[in-house]
């Protein structure tokens, strides 16, 4: 799968279940790229895991979008995402098996609880959380098939079809691709 930037332009929304890798490979397109990468779950939750209201969350998101011509998004926030695809050229998702998906949710969470690694704004995950009906992990397996459902579903409508889709189905077809975006 070959492509270069201009097939794909360089404002791109990186969508996926939880724990599909999203922000690993908007962190990677942003390096590769070298275009700004805007992480929604920072403009989403402030310390202590509160959500900002819903009109906060757009001024924060078109504000950030507002960075140039050129950037990575991101982030599954439906209150967003008409920003976000008006916007974009390219979403990017991360379509993976649940078995995937669940290896690597737990891993990153077990190494997020051991390190206490900051999620974002201050934000750690703990293991009451991570035992608790807010875990990330029960999430991923509530949200799993309804996510790819919709996204199937959003990808096929009318006001998205500007949009060039990139659905990938395993991190060896996102590796690839990747590889192959030029800068």
């Amino acid at each position: 799968m070959k492509a270069s930037v201009s097939n794909y332009g360089q404002r791109i929304s990186i969508v996926g279940t939880s724990g599909s890798g999203k922000t690993t490979l908007a962190r990677q397109v942003s390096q590769q790229l070298g275009i700004p990468h805007i992480e929604l779950d920072a403009l989403h939750w402030e310390p202590n895991w509160i959500e900002v209201p819903n009109h906060v969350m757009r001024d924060r998101v078109s504000q950030a979008l507002s960075c140039g011509e050129n950037w990575v998004v991101d982030g599954n926030y439906s209150q967003v995402r008409d920003i976000v695809w008006s916007q974009a050229k390219t979403v990017v998702w991360l379509d993976y098996s649940l078995p995937v998906i669940m290896s690597r949710l737990v891993r990153r969470t077990y190494q997020r609880l051991v390190t206490r690694e900051e999620v974002c704004n201050g934000n750690r995950e703990t293991w009451r959380t991570t035992f608790s009906r807010n875990s990330i992990l029960l999430w991923a397996l509530q949200t799993y098939r309804k996510k790819r459902k919709e996204y199937s579903m959003l990808l096929n409508k009318p006001e998205y079809a500007h949009l060039q889709a990139v659905h990938l189905h395993s991190p060896q077809a996102t590796r690839d691709w990747l590889s192959s975006l030029k800068a």
